[in-house]
């Protein structure tokens, strides 16, 4: 019964590290998707700030409708950022992508390493505790959208998740 409960275990560690390694990645991907948004809204929100600035400085008619239109972009741009505030986000998906890594590394030790040192039963109480910490992962971080999971199993499927020494 001990090798048998032992590959088991094994096996429960290794979907364990499968699964945080996908959500890890799919964080990553979400986290690099509002850090472009974040520079995107933020840089023309920047520039047509100071260029509508400039324009309402001049003395010409054209320059005070220019003025008007880019403040109006302005707005809309400021609003944006301050609505979907992607750094924010950016940071969020961050921290929960480092969070999966961490527990995919450590499910990844478990199976590699501490089964030829731990009994069945301890064994046993490590799996649970990887198990339990990636339940918690799952209620408290933010949910990717399909587009990162997908992205995400792409890379995967093409190596990006693969340790030199593992190939």
């Amino acid at each position: 019964m001990g090798k048998a409960t032992k590959a088991k275990i094994v096996k429960e560690l290794k979907r364990i590290e499968e699964d945080t390694t996908l959500s890890s990645k799919s964080h990553f991907d979400a986290a690099d998707m509002w850090n472009q948004w974040h520079l995107r809204l933020g840089i023309p929100a920047t520039v047509l700030s100071a260029i509508a600035g400039v324009s309402a400085l001049s003395q010409f008619d054209y320059h005070n409708v220019i003025a008007g239109i880019i403040a109006i972009l302005v707005a809309i741009l400021t609003g944006l950022i301050t609505f979907l505030n992607p750094s924010e986000r950016a940071e969020r998906y961050l921290n929960a992508g480092n969070a999966y890594n961490e527990l995919k590394n450590n499910a990844r030790i478990a199976h590699d390493v501490e089964v030829d040192t731990l009994d069945v039963s301890e064994l046993s109480v490590r799996m649970k505790e990887l198990n339990d910490r990636r339940s918690e992962l799952n209620q408290e971080s933010p949910q990717p959208s399909r587009s990162d999971f997908v992205k995400a199993r792409k890379g995967i499927e093409e190596g990006e998740s693969v340790y030199v020494a593992d190939k």
